[in-house]
């Protein structure tokens, strides 16, 4: 039986282009367009596109990491340039998420730490870079501000944009010609509202990246691959507001109750499971950009979309 695509589709989802290389005046040794599908994922024709991309993320504080990832790599996540490069060469992740969790701690004023873990986290790897901020309100400008220098001229994408607190993300981006992570909470109608509120104060809708929240496999994630769908409808009729490309985690995955409760010796067979399950249905609700956290989980991840991309 051959698919046909619905005769209104008269939309595209918008192109972001993440990493610079040499040649575009950065280091990076690849860089991903991601977007630019006219139709539904894995269904309608995708000719010349990337397929979805499966980013390995890690922290310069590991305190605030899952248990299980430092139990499966003990002292590498001790040393962040380290534990940057064998995500690419050991793991074979196709982009890095940097999460600045050293800036969690109440109190914290060393801003200059927060460029250095940039520069580490680049200086490690030739993959393009996702670097997650703050989420801390009071020192989000400044911590933005160091990320976006730190960064400059490789095209990193930057998170997160919310409906509260949107411009520091979004100041940086535009100051350092980077992307923007515009996250909602499982709502079509609010991640339109936020991708308003971007493009109102200058961010175009090459900059933005849509993260419709995602919840673990039988803890919200049907909701989140509902909303993924009907942001692709719509985007694919015509919506501009809502055509950019999309990014997901499945990182809620390592500490659900059937993860902690798995018998003894199964935990981490367990998480690289849910995860790689959360992570593939992301892929096919419309995700260019799935991202985890088990090491273990990135080889099967990619396998897993290849195969159902169609290619090897």
């Amino acid at each position: 039986m051959v698919y046909s695509a619905p005769s209104d589709w008269i939309g595209e989802i918008g192109r972001v282009r993440l990493g610079a290389t040499p040649a575009d005046g950065g280091t990076r040794t690849v860089s991903y367009e991601i977007g630019g599908n006219a139709g539904l994922p894995f269904i309608e024709p995708n000719s010349g596109l990337t397929r979805p991309l499966v980013a390995y993320e890690l922290c310069d504080d590991p305190a605030l990491w899952p248990p299980l990832v430092l139990d499966r790599l003990g002292e590498t996540v001790g040393d962040l340039a380290l534990w940057t490069r064998t995500a690419g060469t050991e793991f074979g992740a196709d982009l890095v998420r940097l999460y600045l969790t050293s800036t969690r701690r109440r109190g914290f004023d060393d801003y200059d730490a927060v460029g250095e873990a940039v520069r580490t986290t680049l200086g490690a790897t030739g993959l393009p870079l996702i670097v997650e901020g703050p989420n801390e309100p009071s020192i989000e400008s400044e911590v933005f501000r160091r990320i976006g220098e730190a960064g400059e001229g490789e095209r990193l994408l930057l998170g997160t944009a919310e409906a509260s607190r949107y411009r520091s993300v979004a100041a940086a981006a535009l100051a350092y010609h980077h992307a923007v992570i515009a996250q909602s909470p499982i709502d079509v109608n609010l991640a339109k509202q936020l991708n308003i509120l971007l493009r109102e104060i200058g961010v175009p809708q090459e900059q933005i990246v849509i993260d419709p929240y995602t919840g673990a496999l039988g803890y919200g994630f049907e909701y989140t691959y509902s909303a993924m769908e009907r942001i692709r409808y719509a985007a694919l009729k015509g919506d501009a507001d809502l055509a950019m490309p999309m990014i997901a985690a499945a990182t809620d995955s390592l500490t659900i109750k059937e993860v902690r409760d798995a018998p003894p010796g199964e935990a981490h067979r367990a998480a690289v499971a849910w995860e790689v399950t959360t992570g593939l249905a992301s892929a096919v609700a419309g995700a260019a950009i799935v991202c985890v956290r088990h090491p273990d989980s990135v080889a099967p991840l990619r396998a897993a979309i290849a195969a159902t991309w169609g290619v090897a």
